[in-house]
């Protein structure tokens, strides 16, 4: 069994109830969870301080052992105000020897990105509270978790929309805002021949659009093999819209683009949702009958 060490970068838990029902049911499976004193902390709509946040991180560097999950909370906002205030490379190195495997996802994609730029793997996964202590555990999304942290290899297959596709490059991305809230920062990763995949939650499609477009102008989008598109739950359009959706949108996009967009991945903020190693190898093949992405190179717990 493992151990989780829990952060809390960003929000503060306001469903302390289903945290909790989270500790039990980890706690139930044979798994210890430590770190559960920062569940309480709050400052405003934050975790803590930024100081005390911060520190969550930093002190990942000075964790030993094997088998650890660092587990985030939740997202909400406040990972970026940390960004300036930890030593990532010392992180980096600690990386180097056993290391810790980070999930989580959200908000908590900012420190994925700052992370990856020192050539750290993460998993884009399910979270405490919203995931392990939903009303109704999602049996997908639990199996999907430990089939990413425990195979060195593993497959993805869904029944993807998009150009017939056959590409490899480096797995990366997770929140789309936050991803476009990083551009021109030193804190997102310049990743060449990327299959870069994406999520987000209640943004209009033109909200979408336009960090897409954001994404594309500063010449990120060009750069990649591919583009594999999430879930985006609450982007639903109004009567305004006559007609422009978010299908619609994609093939604006793809229209724009010289590399596949495939789209239908069960990856974000639903309840049902896959686990993906950032920074990880994989081969992206889209036909007919299905979607395949195979994943390998990512850290993984030892037996």
């Amino acid at each position: 069994m493992s151990l989780f060490h829990l952060i809390a970068p960003s929000g503060y838990c306001t469903n302390q109830q289903a945290a909790a029902r989270g500790i039990e049911r980890l706690n139930a499976s044979g798994h210890e969870v430590k770190n559960q004193s920062i569940l309480a902390r709050r400052q405003q709509r934050f975790a803590g301080t930024e100081s005390e946040r911060a520190e969550d991180i930093a002190a990942l560097a000075q964790l030993t052992g094997e088998n650890i999950i660092v587990l985030a909370v939740r997202g909400g906002y406040g990972a970026s105000r940390l960004l300036d205030m930890i030593d990532w490379q010392a992180l980096a190195e600690r990386q180097q020897h056993s290391p810790l495997l980070i999930c989580g996802h959200s908000d908590f994609t900012a420190v994925q990105m700052a992370l990856l730029c020192k050539g750290v793997m993460t998993f884009s996964g399910p979270m405490l509270a919203g995931n392990f202590g939903a009303e109704t555990l999602n049996n997908f999304t639990i199996d999907h978790f430990w089939r990413a942290l425990r195979n060195p290899e593993f497959n993805l297959e869904w029944q993807g929309n998009g150009p017939a596709c056959d590409v490899k490059g480096t797995l990366w991305g997770g929140n789309l805002a936050m991803l476009a809230s990083l551009v021109g920062t030193p804190w997102l990763p310049e990743i060449h021949d990327g299959i870069l995949v994406l999520e987000d939650i209640n943004e209009h499609p033109f909200r979408v659009e336009r960090m897409l477009l954001q994404l594309f102008h500063a010449g990120i989008l060009s750069r990649q093999r591919a583009i594999v598109l999430g879930s985006f739950s609450g982007a639903e359009p109004n009567d305004y819209d006559a007609g422009y959706d978010l299908p619609v949108m994609i093939e604006y996009l793809q229209s724009r683009l010289n590399i596949p967009v495939i789209s239908g991945l069960d990856f974000g903020h639903e309840q049902r949702t896959v686990t993906i190693p950032l920074g990880a190898q994989a081969r992206l093949v889209h036909g007919e009958k299905a979607t395949t992405l195979s994943i390998s190179g990512h850290p993984i717990l030892s037996e």
